[in-house]
C-alpha cells in the first residue's frame, strides 16, 4: 500500500486544523532515528548484523514477540511461515478474503490454494463457524488475519485447528502491540507474521518479522531466511567461505542494519504512541455515537486491539466519502475482500457478509500525528451528516 501524503485543500472549502488535507495515514520517524541511521552509514556494515539482533531482542521483551526473526517484510514473513509449516502444492489453507492479496497470494506461490471463509460483519475478521465445514483431506491450515489490528477470535479458531489437526498461522501485520485474552499477539499461534511497511505503527522503511512458537521452527526460520545457511554454526573456513551443506531451499528474507537502525529509534515510545492512538479511539468512539447511518464496529473486552485503523460501516458510503472529502477528511475502504481475483478464483456470492462489508466499510484517519483537535473537527465534519 502506498504512502500517502497531505495535499492542500482547494480554495474554498473548510480547513481542517492545521490547514491540510487530513490523511488516513501518516509515516512515524522517531527524532533519533536520523542519528541511528547515520552511525550505520558511518560503520559501512549495513548488512544483517548486531543491530537485527538487537530489534529482535526489543521485540520480544518490549512487544511480547516468542522468537521474532526479522525480515525484509511482512509478504516474506507469510510466504516463510507457509514454506516452514510444509505447505505445498496440492495442499490448502482456509483464510478470510477481507486482507490485501498478500496474505494469498503467499499462499499461491508455495503452490497451495486459497480457500475463502466468511467474515464476521462486525469485525471483517474471519468467522470461525464458517470455517469447520470447509475443511477437506487438503486442508492444511488456517491464516487468520487480524482486520485494522483487532485479533481474531483465537480461542475458536485453535480449537478447530487442534480437531483437525491444522496449522494456524496469524496474519498480524496490522496488530503489533495487540493482546487476546491477556497474551500478546506474537505469541499464541504456530506462526505470526507482522508486518513494518512505511504506514504501519513500527517501521523499518519496510520489513516485517515471523515468530514460530515453537523452537525447532524458529531456528528453522532463523536459518531459511538467509538461503538455508546457519549461520551461526557455518564456521568461515582458512580459504574465506563458509562452511555448510544446504539441505533444503532458502531465501534472501532477512532485514538489514541499516532498517533494524530505524526500527531500534521507532520502537523508543512505542507504548506511549500505543497510549495516544487508543485515546484518539475512545474521542471517535465518544463523538460518534448515534450518528444516523453509522454502525460501529464490535470490540469484545477479551482482547486489546492494535487500532491500525478506525473503521465502521456507514448508509450512502459513496456520499459520506464525498463530504469528507469536501471538508478536507480522508476516507477509505482500504481493502474489499480479495476473493474478487481471477488469481483466487472469483468473486464469491456466497460469502454474503464479506459481500456486505464490501459495500459498507470504511475507514477515517487514525495515526500517529493526529491530534486531538483534529479528531474533533473529524467528528464534527460526519456528524453534520452527508
Amino acid at each position: 500500500m502506498a504512502d500517502i501524503t497531505p495535499m492542500p485543500l482547494l480554495t474554498g472549502r473548510p480547513a481542517p486544523p492545521g490547514g491540510q488535507f487530513l490523511p488516513l495515514f501518516s509515516t512515524f520517524v522517531h527524532p533519533s532515528a536520523q542519528q541511528r541511521v547515520a552511525e550505520v552509514l558511518q560503520t559501512t556494515f549495513l548488512s544483517e548484523g548486531k543491530l537485527v539482533k538487537e530489534f529482535e531482542a526489543r521485540l520480544a521483551s518490549e512487544l511480547g514477540m516468542v522468537h521474532p526473526a526479522a525480515l525484509n517484510s511482512g509478504t516474506s514473513a507469510l510466504h516463510l511461515a507457509l514454506e516452514v509449516a510444509g505447505i505445498g502444492p496440492g495442499d490448502e489453507v482456509i483464510l478470510a478474503p477481507q486482507t490485501f492479496i498478500a496474505s494469498a497470494i503467499t499462499i499461491v506461490q508455495v503452490g497451495a490454494k486459497p480457500v475463502f471463509a466468511d467474515i464476521q460483519y462486525e469485525t471483517g475478521n474471519i468467522d470461525p463457524a464458517d470455517i469447520e465445514h470447509r475443511i477437506t483431506k487438503c486442508t492444511k491450515a488456517i491464516m487468520a488475519v487480524h482486520w485494522g489490528g483487532y485479533p481474531c477470535d483465537m480461542a475458536e479458531i485453535q480449537a478447530i485447528a487442534t480437531r483437525h489437526g491444522l496449522i494456524v498461522i496469524e496474519d498480524a501485520a496490522h496488530s503489533p502491540g495487540a493482546t487476546y485474552q491477556g497474551q500478546p499477539i506474537g505469541s499464541i499461534a504456530d506462526f505470526t507474521c507482522f508486518s513494518f511497511q512505511a504506514i504501519k505503527h513500527l517501521t523499518t522503511g519496510d520489513g516485517g518479522a515471523l515468530c514460530a512458537r515453537d523452537p525447532e521452527r524458529a531456528r528453522e526460520v532463523f536459518r531459511r531466511r538467509w538461503f538455508g545457511i546457519d549461520r551461526a554454526n557455518s564456521p568461515m573456513n582458512e580459504v574465506g567461505e563458509r562452511e555448510y551443506d544446504l539441505t533444503d531451499v532458502g531465501y534472501k528474507y532477512h532485514l538489514s542494519d541499516y532498517a533494524a537502525a530505524l526500527g531500534l529509534a521507532n520502537l523508543d515510545g512505542f507504548d506511549d504512541r500505543m497510549a495516544v492512538r487508543r485515546a484518539r479511539v475512545a474521542q471517535y468512539h465518544a463523538g460518534l455515537q448515534n450518528v444516523p447511518g453509522l454502525t460501529h464496529f464490535t470490540h469484545q473486552p477479551d482482547r486489546e486491539s492494535a487500532h491500525w485503523l478506525f473503521g465502521f460501516h456507514v448508509e450512502n458510503r459513496l456520499a459520506f466519502i464525498r463530504a469528507l472529502k469536501s471538508k478536507g477528511v480522508a476516507s477509505s475502504v482500504v481493502h474489499d475482500g480479495i476473493d474478487h481475483n481471477t488469481l483466487f478464483g472469483g468473486k464469491r456470492p456466497e460469502l454474503t457478509r464479506q459481500r456486505r462489508f464490501d459495500n459498507t466499510q470504511i475507514h477515517i484517519p487514525l495515526h500517529d500525528a493526529l491530534t486531538a483537535e483534529q479528531v474533533d473537527y473529524v467528528i464534527d465534519v460526519i456528524n453534520q451528516g452527508w
